[in-house]
């Protein structure tokens, strides 16, 4: 999630002062490889975790199974404040560490030996810090359900895993497994990612929930939602083959729930259309009610949009078309390609995430209404585009930038797929990016640099000013007899976007203006008639 940030981009710290913001050595510890992270690769993690609803604690281990990269003597792992480490041992002995914030240093007792794997297991326990303003002010959800019963769940992207369990927490590094074993007061269930494998009742009037996925997962994914939950299960027959379904809502919303998640079939059916099939056929997918708006949990999609169409009942493109489906479903959704099938490396590339995922609304749009449709929608929704600051910030320093992702991102996809022209080349473009770089992480030059290769044209200044200004490029044109004079202004440096007008009454042509003036030949009855297709988020001048 984060898919759901941009109502309140005005208000986030991150917005409009970063680009003055002092990185301080714990921004650095947090976003970097430090040389204590550099060495070793996360395989697999092994959570146990005790949650106690009567204080807000957690206590619990976790054995980290990592690959030897090359030889080194001292390990960082992360644990949020006021979070703590008890222990730390390996092959039975007992290691010494040290903490720096919220980084802990654990110095190995014997040589790592390169090219080799090894298992460290890390003890802790503590009250993690409780979520302001779940999801946008993470941390976890310590809520009540409308009976007045415990309601508990995790909401850490951006803010990070580490704020309730002990990893190594950077998005470039994803364990190809892990295992979550959830243990809670037996009236309660927990539900978490992949699939439940065992349910373990525990003589002290405690059950145990035995969770495993199978597939890479980036850690804010990895989440903990504890209720009076109920399963609703179901099938889709997909790209993939049969793909498990489940629901797992509150045990008086079951009714409402089973007929309001029908759009899960529609969607999927849309999206693996458009990018491929969907990622995690081994680990199901699934929706699970929270006491929060939502969050793309991979797996186990978070939801929390109370049942409602649109956003809480608000249609965010202003057009009507945001109202037709429940935003919360579609957009979490449609992280499952997009953040959790590709993960970017720095948190500063999560553009990557939320532009294509943004998008994503608007081709489930289209898939249930046309392509008109699907254009008014995104067209509408640039009402939230800020242009505060850039969109993307510092690397390195786990820094976001702005907002404007989501939908001046989208944008910025919607025109280069109206400079491809072909919807059915657009659409083997999405699913190539899903399938190349499938599982893995990724840095957003690596996708900017796969689109080019296969638009066939260098867009990186185009790249350059939707992504690293905040101006908008204005196409100045003047119309002389039957020429068109035209030219990029409030651009970048070259910038050279092509660009549709309407230069004839057959529709709309490309054109390929620089910063210096060019022509082309215009056969309109009326100069009025002269129009830049709206698809293009730019601004438009006549300039005498």
């Amino acid at each position: 999630m984060r898919g759901i940030k941009m109502l309140c981009l005005a208000l986030l710290a991150s917005g409009a002062t970063f680009a003055q913001e002092t990185f301080t050595k714990a921004d650095t510890l947090r976003g970097s490889i430090t040389p204590q992270r550099a060495w070793w690769d996360v395989a697999a993690y092994d959570l146990h975790v005790t949650v106690n609803p009567d204080d807000s604690t957690i206590t619990g281990f976790n054995t980290i199974t990592y690959d030897i990269l090359k030889s080194d003597t001292v390990m960082q792992i992360d644990l949020q404040e006021p979070m703590v480490i008890d222990s730390v041992q390996q092959n039975k002995k007992s290691l010494t560490f040290e903490r720096t914030g919220n980084a802990w240093f654990i110095r190995m007792a014997e040589p790592q030996e390169a090219k080799k794997s090894a298992r460290v297991t890390v003890y802790f326990h503590g009250k993690p810090r409780a979520a302001r303003k779940a999801p946008w002010d993470g941390g976890l959800v310590w809520s009540k359900d409308k009976q007045g019963r415990p309601w508990i769940a995790t909401a850490n992207q951006g803010l990070g895993a580490s704020v309730w369990w002990p990893n190594k927490d950077h998005q470039s590094d994803e364990p190809e497994k892990v295992n979550i074993a959830i243990t809670v007061p037996s009236e309660l269930v927990a539900v978490s990612n992949g699939r439940l494998k065992k349910t373990v009742p525990n003589a002290d009037g405690t059950t145990t929930y035995n969770w495993a996925v199978t597939n890479p997962i980036n850690n804010y994914c990895v989440s903990l939602n504890i209720g009076h939950y109920q399963e609703i299960k179901d099938q889709y027959k997909g790209e993939g083959g049969k793909l498990d379904l489940s629901y797992w809502v509150l045990d008086y919303d079951v009714d409402t729930a089973t007929a309001h998640f029908k759009v899960v079939k529609p969607m999927l059916q849309c999206f693996e259309y458009w990018f491929g099939k969907y990622p995690f056929y081994q680990d199901s997918y699934k929706l699970v009610e929270v006491p929060f708006l939502g969050m793309e949990h991979q797996s186990a999609v978070a939801y929390g949009n109370q049942f409602k169409m649109g956003y809480l009942g608000k249609d965010l493109s202003a057009t009507g078309w945001g109202l037709k489906w429940d935003f919360i479903v579609i957009h979490e959704s449609g992280h499952e390609w997009f953040g959790n099938n590709i993960t970017t490396k720095d948190l500063a590339d999560m553009w990557v995430h939320e532009a294509f995922t943004n998008y994503s609304e608007t081709l489930f749009t289209t898939c249930l209404y046309g392509v008109k449709a699907g254009n008014e929608y995104l067209q509408g929704s640039r009402h939230n585009i800020q242009n505060d600051v850039p969109i993307i910030p510092a690397y390195g320093v786990n820094a976001e930038g702005s907002g404007d992702m989501y939908y001046k991102g989208a944008s910025m996809i919607h025109m280069i797929r109206q400079i491809m022209g072909n919807d059915e080349a657009f659409r083997q473009l999405l699913r190539g990016l899903n399938k190349t770089f499938w599982h893995q992480t990724v840095t957003g030059k690596q996708v900017q640099q796969y689109i080019n290769q296969f638009v066939g044209i260098n867009l990186n200044k185009m790249y350059e000013q939707y992504l690293t200004t905040t101006q908008i490029p204005t196409l100045e044109y003047r119309i002389i007899g039957q020429q068109l004079q035209f030219r990029w202004a409030d651009a970048v440096k070259d910038f050279n976007m092509p660009v549709k007008v309407k230069l004839n009454a057959s529709g709309y042509t490309l054109i390929y203006p620089g910063t210096l003036w060019h022509t082309a030949v215009l056969t309109l009855d009326k100069k009025s008639d002269f129009a830049v297709d709206s698809n293009f988020y730019v601004n438009v001048r006549e300039v005498k």
